[in-house]
């Protein structure tokens, strides 16, 4: 990345494309992004197989989390990496093992006042609410608004609204770099097609292992058909499928995706990465 720094220096930028956009699925909704002259970590989930108890009140809470290991150590994992970005504070986006493993004077992106509060009571000193083009190293970060996990009936219960709370998209942008959109633990809803027709992103991330709560109708993030919508709504927009396999509640694998996406024809633009997969736009 200084490489990349000096090349815009000198003034040759055209011999950037905006190819350097890289995606490495770590594990879940983990991720490491290297994105114009800075390396994201993205809802780290770093703890070993089977270190917790499965989400109460969710589907297969017999089983414990995570359920797969990673491909690389936690300890690789977080090398070379400039800030973290934490869509929200549910324990497999911002694990125990995350909080134990990062520098407490790392960067720490968060949705808004409340979950800042959270982690810098967890020790960390330099925690940043995303707002419009919020800036770092060059790179503009933008908070999406509106992200719902879960259904309108889920949230008219309070005690269950209060479970689910509040989950933000992010969209990174920066010079001579396509337009990157995490729509975060959501299911399709407005906010999110006013961020597609806004923002116009080039790589959309998508959370669509379909978790489901116990006896309640209705996934808490997308699913295999918010895949082919996305394919259709965004016809020019690569797509990255993660949060798969690593939790108890998820009722869609990655493996079944991957049969989904080759049934319908959508392969040309559609990624279901594996574990430590890097991907390059």
């Amino acid at each position: 990345m200084k490489f990349k720094s000096l090349l815009l220096t000198l003034g040759l930028s055209t011999a950037l494309s905006a190819q350097a956009l890289e995606y490495q699925h770590i594990r879940n909704a983990t991720a490491k992004i290297s994105y114009g002259n800075a390396t994201f970590l993205v809802d780290p989930y770093l703890a070993e197989q089977g270190a917790y108890e499965g989400f109460a009140g969710t589907i297969n809470s017999q089983k414990r989390n995570p359920l797969i290991a990673m491909a690389q150590p936690a300890s690789d994992v977080i090398k070379g990496i400039d800030a973290v970005i934490v869509t929200h504070t549910h324990d497999d986006h911002w694990d125990k093992a995350a909080q134990e493993l990062l520098p407490k004077n790392i960067p720490v992106f968060v949705q808004n006042a409340g979950d800042a509060k959270t982690i810098r009571s967890q020790g960390f000193t330099d925690v940043r609410v995303v707002g419009a083009n919020t800036e770092f190293n060059g790179v503009k970060l933008s908070r999406v608004k509106g992200g719902q996990h879960g259904t309108d009936q889920m949230y008219a219960l309070p005690q269950l609204a209060e479970l689910l709370g509040d989950a933000m998209g992010v969209v990174f942008q920066a010079d001579n770099e396509k337009t990157l959109y995490i729509m975060g633990d959501t299911i399709w809803n407005k906010p999110v097609e006013q961020a597609l027709a806004d923002y116009q992103p080039q790589v959309i991330v998508m959370n669509t292992g379909e978790a489901k709560l116990e006896g309640i109708d209705g996934g808490i993030i997308m699913g295999k058909a918010d895949v082919a919508k996305a394919y259709q709504v965004a016809p020019k927009a690569n797509i990255i499928t993660v949060h798969m396999d690593a939790v108890n509640h998820g009722t869609v694998t990655s493996e079944q995706m991957r049969e989904f996406v080759k049934s319908q024809g959508l392969e040309k633009r559609v990624a279901v990465p594996k574990e430590s997969e890097v991907l390059k736009y």
